[in-house]
């Protein structure tokens, strides 16, 4: 049996939380065409990032034909203060018929970029780092048109697992430090934000494409947010996503503020006057919204 352990609340979880505003909708998936394809994910027994983090633009996004799988299972060996994935050890090993079923799902489900992400694996000294690659390769292998854009973990700064998936070739190589340096102790309790930057440092210098996003209404001010831009771009980073941080539960941390619309703009157009190639940002933006056109 996996254990779960529970995820410890924010010193403020229990403060009073903001209004959300009305321009903070998004449209409820539905429809023949969502229905269809979540039935395709349940039947191959697969894990989508987008419903696992509950995210708004799941419709818009199956829709436009890219999804984002979860591989190496649903159970993570961290317990980040935002994530809606449980939080274990798992007792279960590599499945290596995952980066088939994940292949099967892409072709039925008519998928034309591709995101692979996956919980952390900490309990391996790889990462998991393998089932990335075989997923990779598959794809080469099958669909030759189809783009692939891995959303990896740090590997706890494994060179030698992050090589087994560059090696693999994937279009885009992103890595989220979701928040500023800061927060790191609240936020992503088990990760190092040194360590990501040379995440992303690393592929850059392999020569891929390097995407990595950051949550905004979470404790940050607008400085941190510039700082963590220059500390990104001076990195080679290419594309950047800044969205809305949304508590998924109440045992998880709070929202500090609701960030407008017209500051998400004004970030994107200070962003792409800074040297990003593509910037996505707005309050329903996530890491692989609009991931299409990031290639």
């Amino acid at each position: 049996m996996s254990i779960i352990i529970q995820k410890i609340p924010a010193e403020s979880l229990d403060r009073q939380q903001p209004r959300r505003p009305e321009w903070l909708k998004a449209k409820i998936p539905g429809g023949e065409t969502y229905a269809r394809l979540k039935n395709l994910i349940d039947a191959h027994k697969l894990h989508t990032v987008c419903e696992e983090a509950r995210c708004p633009n799941m419709g818009e996004c199956w829709h436009s034909g890219t999804a984002t799988f979860m591989i190496l299972g649903d159970i993570c060996t961290r317990s980040c203060g935002f994530c809606a994935v449980k939080t274990g050890r798992p007792d279960y090993g590599l499945d290596w018929d995952e980066p088939r079923r994940v292949v099967d799902a892409i072709k039925l489900m008519g998928v034309r970029h591709a995101v692979i992400t996956s919980v952390n694996r900490d309990e391996r000294a790889d990462g998991g780092s393998p089932i990335f690659a075989e997923t990779i390769r598959l794809i080469r292998q099958e669909l030759p048109g189809v783009t692939v854009e891995v959303l990896i973990p740090d590997f706890k700064g494994s060179e030698e697992a992050l090589a087994i998936v560059l090696n693999a070739g994937p279009d885009i190589l992103n890595h989220n430090l979701e928040t500023v340096p800061r927060l790191y102790r609240t936020v992503r309790p088990q990760a190092n934000y040194e360590q990501s930057l040379q995440v992303l440092d690393r592929s850059k210098l392999r020569g891929f494409v390097t995407k990595t996003g950051l949550m905004l209404g979470i404790g940050e001010r607008t400085d941190e947010v510039l700082d963590v831009m220059r500390h990104v771009l001076s990195v080679g980073c290419d594309v950047l996503t800044l969205g809305q941080y949304l508590q998924p539960t109440k045992d998880h941390l709070p929202v500090d503020r609701f960030v407008h619309p017209d500051e998400f703009m004004l970030l994107k157009e200070q962003g792409l006057a800074m040297g990003f190639k593509h910037v996505e940002s707005g309050p329903l933006v996530r890491s692989s919204y609009r991931a299409e056109r990031h290639v």
